[in-house]
Order: C-alpha cells, then structure tokens, then sequence
C-alpha cells in the first residue's frame, strides 16, 4: 500500500472511527498494561453508535438521494425519521461509538480521541451546514 492510499483510507471517517481508533486504542492498552480491562458495560455504546450510523446512513441515502456522506450531497433535504430529532444522527453515531470505547477500555487515549472528534464533528458540522444552505437556501434554513 502506498502513500496516497494510506492517506486515502485515513481520510474515511467510518474508517477512522469504527476501524483505526478501535485498533489503536486496543494496540496502546495492551503495549502499556499487558491486558486489556474491559467494563462490558460500554459495549452497548460500541453497538448503538455504530448500528445508528449505518441505518441512519441508509434511511438518509434512500429517503435523501446522495451518499452518505456529502461528497455526493442528498438531492432533498431529509427532516423526517431520526433526523426530525437531530440534524447530524450520523455524527451522533460516531460519538456514542467513541464514548463507548472510552468507557469499554477504560482508556484515556479514547477519552481524548472523543474529545478531539468532537471539536472535529462541530467544525464539519458548521461547514456542511454551511454548504446544505447554498444548496436548499431558505428551506434548509427552516428546517
């Protein structure tokens, strides 16, 4: 693999959430401790935040046209389902995916991989925003 596919696979962000922070999280816990502590309870989180983002990815592909993510933009502005309650219930999912992993692995590395995501996630939020109101204008405005 070279260079620019690794930059291209990194640049996924399912990828990123739901395969490479996993896999380092896991990888760093057990070259500093020797195990990997698990508090089971997270592991719901783990499931929901992922099962949210690929139904909700689905429901907005087939309900909105586009992909799921915005580099092919939906065709219409989708506000029913779960994105009636939230504007970003894709984004949701990766984040309660992360909290889970901060709180399975009781790992500090995962607590700070949440945070960052999230000032990551409010800053694409504001610029696909941004973009959804060139594209719909007013409509989206209201919405």
């Amino acid at each position: 693999m070279n260079f620019a596919a690794i930059t291209r696979w990194l640049s996924s962000t399912p990828r990123r959430t739901f395969v490479l922070y996993p896999a380092v999280v896991i990888a760093t816990e057990l070259l500093l401790y020797r195990q990997i502590a698990v508090a089971w309870w997270g592991v719901p989180l783990l499931v929901w935040g992922y099962l949210q983002y690929r139904f909700v990815g689905s429901y907005r592909v087939s309900t909105g046209g586009g992909g799921p993510g915005l580099d092919v933009p939906p065709e219409r502005i989708v506000d029913q389902g779960p994105y009636r309650y939230v504007r970003n219930p894709m984004y949701l999912g990766h984040l309660i995916f992360m909290l889970g992993l901060a709180i399975t692995f009781r790992s500090w590395l995962a607590t700070a991989i949440l945070i960052v995501n999230m000032v990551w996630f409010d800053l694409r939020v504001r610029r696909d925003e941004a973009h959804l109101e060139k594209m719909f204008g007013a409509d989206y405005g209201d919405y």
